[in-house]
């Protein structure tokens, strides 16, 4: 006979045991971020690939790759993935940060080697129509324009009709017609917590941020860690005098996370250095003493440089030199560790990966 003391017992036994797997669930999954291009910028520099964060989850026994989301796609970022062992049907979606090409330029060959290998839909988060702030001319930033006319050349050229004539298969209307696009209307709420896509115990939330018009940071959260990937954002506050280049609703994003991954520009490109970089375009980054700042005070214990301005020992960025000679990696963590930095610092190459725990 089961008393309601020997069934209470049971409850508890059974919930202890729910918890228990909860807990080796925690214990075997794990979490990897990798580096698919740190190129800053439009410059194509020593072969770095374009813009772009490949962010896995999974269990430990499947080398993290029950969910495998990519963050932004500058040029040469299938190629990356195929160093990796990542095929473009593998991705289960892709999150742009904004509308910049050295963002968005590997799209177009991503989702065509998916589509001519018969890949299955994919998931697009990206921003719903942007205008831009400051007018004239009156600009709209279209994260639907450009996947819908993401292979108009190849359809426009003949391939798309030949490849489908030789394999029924193959959607006629080409590789946008396997996008499902999940458009982010802005402004988002002030505080982060929006939820742009989930799969399990895998959640995205998204805010905007000041760069460009529709521009957005994105946050993972799992059990096995939590990543943001804060784009190319910076202060809401175009230029100085101001507090900080970095930008708040990024800082709020990334309180507690584990991982910040950011682009990145350094002070010696700054006005009046020499560089003659352009002062508009510097303002508009995060320079990496105030990132290293910012992710002191959001409590974040990996700090992952990336889209690099300018790039690792190189004389200049496309045609503005580099007043003192080329940077090392040495000197952006330095210039990081000024603001105040105490966590592990990763400056950005291609292919770098970081997994938690």
């Amino acid at each position: 006979m089961i008393t309601r003391l020997s069934l209470s017992l049971l409850c508890f036994l059974i919930s202890f045991a729910a918890c228990g797997e909860q807990a080796d669930d925690a214990d075997n999954s794990c979490l990897e971020v990798t580096l698919t291009g740190t190129q800053g910028g439009p410059p194509v520099v020593n072969g770095l690939a374009g813009a772009g964060t490949l962010v896995r989850y999974g269990s430990v026994a499947n080398d993290c790759s029950d969910i495998l989301l990519q963050f932004d796609v500058g040029r040469g970022t299938s190629q990356s993935l195929s160093e990796l062992a990542v095929s473009s049907r593998q991705i289960d979606a892709v999150f742009l940060t904004h509308m910049h090409s050295d963002h968005t330029e590997g799209l177009a060959g991503l989702l065509l080697n998916r589509w001519h290998f018969l890949g299955g839909p994919i998931d697009v988060v990206c921003s719903a129509d942007a205008k831009a702030s400051k007018p004239p001319p009156e600009r709209v930033m279209s994260c639907a324009n450009l996947l819908t006319h993401l292979a108009d050349a190849m359809i426009e050229s003949g391939e798309i009709a030949q490849r489908h004539a030789e394999n029924k298969k193959r959607d006629p209307a080409g590789p946008a017609a396997l996008v499902r696009q999940q458009l982010t209307a802005l402004p988002l709420p002030d505080k982060p917590g929006h939820v742009v896509w989930e799969s399990g115990d895998v959640s995205v939330t998204a805010v905007g941020a000041t760069h460009i018009a529709g521009s957005l940071a994105y946050r993972v959260d799992t059990p096995a860690g939590s990543v943001v990937i804060g784009g190319d954002a910076g202060n809401s506050k175009r230029s100085p005098p101001r507090d900080s280049s970095t930008s708040e609703t990024v800082e709020l994003l990334a309180a507690g996370a584990d991982v910040l991954v950011h682009s990145t520009i350094h002070p010696v490109f700054a006005p009046g250095r020499g560089s003659k970089f352009p002062p508009p375009v510097y303002y508009r980054q995060s320079n990496v003493t105030d990132l290293g700042a910012m992710g002191r005070r959001a409590g974040v214990s990996h700090l992952m440089l990336t889209h690099l301005i300018p790039s690792l020992n190189t004389p200049s960025h496309g045609p503005f030199v580099v007043p003192g000679g080329p940077l090392g990696a040495d000197d952006f963590e330095s210039a990081a560790r000024e603001g105040g930095f105490e966590g592990t610092i990763h400056v950005g190459r291609d292919l770098r990966t970081l997994r938690l725990p």
